[in-house]
């Protein structure tokens, strides 16, 4: 599923965009930094987007029915994306955390989480309240999360691996001045910044 990680990013932008009052409280709960009101808002959000895509997801609040055991999570992860066609036992196309905590460590599990899941696209979302502080802390993400994994191992990583730092940004456009990705690069470790199509 190349190319999962631009198409998806599209829909995600383009499901904020139609859905006003979901962008209003949104922008109102980052502003305020209100991560509770952030997280929960945000998860609603990212299911629809990925529903947007033919795929069916499943998250707090979001109950999975395509699987033989129906669940909002599975192995503990926030968000997880199947192939809405099939029968049984379906592996995830994408897994995505929704990390509010600002604790690096907490952040950092969130990354090492998604990675130890096979699919198409891995997203950890996570709030910082500067704007500004998002590059330094992608790259500390992949000092300590995937410099850790075995050269093999991260050069062999199928699918592709987001981060997305939410911000305050009381100045910028919301959503695309709130919002700032960063891709992963398995061939050199790094997150390089990955623009919206």
């Amino acid at each position: 599923m190349s190319g999962l990680a631009t198409k998806w990013a599209s829909q995600f932008y383009a499901t904020l965009g139609d859905d006003r009052p979901t962008a209003d409280e949104l922008r109102e709960a980052a502003l305020r930094a209100d991560l509770t009101r952030w997280t929960a808002t945000l998860t609603s959000l990212v299911v629809r987007s990925f529903e947007q895509l033919g795929l069916t997801a499943a998250g707090k609040g979001h109950r999975c029915s395509v699987l033989p055991v129906m669940r909002n999570e599975y192995l503990s992860q926030d968000v997880m994306a199947f192939p809405a066609s099939g029968t049984g036992w379906r592996f995830p196309t994408a897994v995505c955390e929704l990390e509010n905590s600002a604790d690096t460590n907490l952040v950092a599990y969130s990354l090492w989480k998604v990675l130890c899941v096979r699919c198409g696209l891995r997203v950890v979302f996570c709030y910082r309240p500067d704007p500004g502080a998002g590059p330094t802390f992608v790259s500390s993400l992949a000092s300590s999360v995937v410099e850790a994994m075995p050269l093999a191992e991260r050069a062999a990583l199928d699918g592709e691996t987001l981060v997305v730092v939410g911000s305050r940004s009381e100045s910028g456009t919301f959503p695309y001045g709130f919002f700032q990705a960063w891709k992963l690069n398995s061939n050199t470790g790094r997150f390089e910044r990955f623009a919206r199509q």
